[in-house]
């Protein structure tokens, strides 16, 4: 990785706060609000918190990726290869931005379930929540960057949108699982962001298979890498 190009690319990121408050905002407002409402039934406010701080780790290094597409439309990406990056580099520093933006949200809305909620876990237990969820969010900067590549400047917010709903109340991010009829809930164990939430259930006390999580996030992130990679080979051979 570059770490010229990786400062670079983090300054534009802090350039825009708009971006990052919002990342940060709606997940945020969504646990609020969900806990209100449903925080005093089965579901507790830690179990929300796990979900919620999923959905915005989730977004947030997706939406990061998928911005690529109005470089591309730019012509950004073809002025970068007349500079001395490799593709790796390029590629490495996207994600590792992506990693960067998902980081907020998942500690605001720990920071919100502690403070506001009542939330009490062993200080090991917010780490491995916060820190699972960190790096369970990879697969999803990998998911952003395809997109970015795949998408056009015209149309990447159709396939941001539909892609953050149908991963979100699908993977049970907004709804628990349980209350899935049973072809679904089978559905949404296929779905990576299922078991990124689990990570933080597992963290938060919950009976789930952390292990099992681990194991399909680390496989949704060599495939989408893999696809990633060629992508963005094949794009670089275009005139």
């Amino acid at each position: 990785m570059n770490p010229a190009y990786l400062v670079f690319e983090i300054r534009r990121v802090l350039r825009d706060p708009k971006f990052l408050l919002f990342e940060l905002s709606l997940p945020v407002a969504l646990f609020l609000l969900e806990s209100h409402l449903f925080g005093r039934d089965d579901v507790g406010p830690a179990y929300l918190m796990g979900s919620l701080a999923a959905f915005g780790a989730f977004r947030a290094a997706f939406d990061t990726g998928a911005r690529t597409a109005v470089e591309r439309g730019a012509g950004w990406q073809r002025q970068l290869r007349l500079t001395p990056l490799t593709r790796g580099g390029y590629l490495a520093a996207k994600g590792a931005v992506g990693m960067l933006t998902a980081l907020p949200p998942i500690a605001g809305v720990a920071a919100a379930a502690a403070v506001l909620s009542g939330v009490r876990l062993p200080a090991g237990a917010w780490a491995a929540a916060v820190l699972g969820l960190w790096a369970g969010a990879v697969p999803f900067a990998l998911l952003g960057l395809l997109i970015g590549q795949l998408a056009t400047s015209q149309n990447v917010q159709a396939y941001q949108g539909g892609l953050l709903l149908v991963l979100a109340f699908a993977g049970g991010l907004f709804i628990p699982p349980a209350a899935f009829p049973a072809a679904l809930a089978t559905v949404a164990k296929a779905l990576p962001t299922y078991w990124l939430a689990e990570i933080a259930h597992g963290a938060a006390g919950g009976d789930v298979r952390t292990g099992t999580a681990v194991l399909v996030l680390g496989l949704y992130s060599l495939v989408l890498a893999a696809a990633v990679a060629v992508r963005f080979r094949r794009d670089a051979g275009r005139p």
